[in-house]
């Protein structure tokens, strides 16, 4: 009897230190079996054009769905992840459901997406010479550079404005064409109206992975620079007069790339600048005045 008490005593020191030892290692480390799988959103009350940032505490890379999309994650620091859910005036407002997976674990966390209101237009076009209409090459290396999901983030704090001119169409604005309502349409970007050849500023650091070119067929956006930040984050500017920068070249944020010009469809001269997450056009404005790491 004696002996088995003399065995406790010796074991209880020893369950205890092991206990804060474990203790350390979590913080140490990051996770622990214990809390694996922390998750929170930014922001937490959404509205539609809004990126969701999703921040993740796990140990191995977690997976992240809103019904049967799923959204990648990257690691920003050890067992650190995060994920971006972009969204649109195409979307529903309404509560949605996101469900991270993530070391054997599950947790489903309420989004309520708020509505909001964009501005509508209406345009009236002449649809006759069939210029507002993209050639099939335009279309196919648009899609694809808008699909683009590379590892690296490439960007360093918020974004910079691409042109000094002044804004002359926001985002999200819907338009009826010729008394239509366009059901799929949305502004997928801001029209800054700077002068022909003023310049245009690379938001933030990127590869550029899109030229086009009107003598390439480029008949709807105009001449097209295409800018990947990394982590399914992309920047498009059209309507270019010129053109700095060649595909595979990695520019600076700041660093010029193009010129103000009316090419392609448009009604005057501007800057059209559209930013996308995962492939679909997201407001830009948080993204110029916040961090969005």
């Amino acid at each position: 009897m004696f002996t088995r008490y003399l065995k406790l005593l010796i074991k209880f020191p020893l369950l205890i230190g092991l206990s804060i030892l474990t203790a350390i290692a979590s913080i140490i480390f990051g996770v622990s079996r214990v809390d694996a799988l922390q998750v929170m959103l930014t922001p937490n009350a959404p509205k539609l054009g809004d990126t969701v940032s999703v921040l993740i505490a796990a140990s191995n890379t977690p997976t992240v769905s809103i019904g049967r999309k799923q959204y990648p994650a990257f690691a920003i620091v050890p067992n650190r992840w995060r994920a971006f859910i972009p969204t649109t005036p195409l979307d529903k407002a309404g509560p949605k459901q996101v469900v991270v997976t993530g070391d054997g674990l599950q947790q489903t966390l309420a989004m309520p997406l708020a509505n909001r209101q964009f501005p509508t237009q209406r345009i009236w076009i002449d649809e006759s010479g069939g210029g507002s209409e993209p050639t099939d090459y335009e279309w196919d290396k648009v899609s694809a550079f808008k699909k683009l999901v590379t590892a690296q983030k490439l960007w360093n704090g918020a974004f910079l404005r691409p042109n000094d001119g002044e804004i002359t169409s926001v985002f999200g604005v819907q338009r009826y064409y010729n008394g239509v309502f366009a059901d799929d349409y949305y502004h997928r970007g801001v029209d800054y109206g700077g002068g022909v050849g003023s310049p245009v500023i690379a938001p933030a650091a990127g590869y550029i992975r899109l030229v086009g070119t009107v003598g390439q067929g480029f008949r709807l956006h105009g001449n097209t620079i295409g800018l990947d930040h990394g982590q399914g984050v992309a920047s498009i500017f059209l309507h270019l007069s010129k053109i700095y920068v060649k595909e595979g070249d990695f520019v600076k944020a700041g660093q010029t790339i193009g010129a103000v010009g009316a090419t392609g469809a448009v009604t005057g001269a501007h800057l059209h600048w559209g930013l996308y997450v995962n492939g679909e056009a997201i407001d830009p404005v948080a993204w110029r005045y916040a961090t969005i790491e």
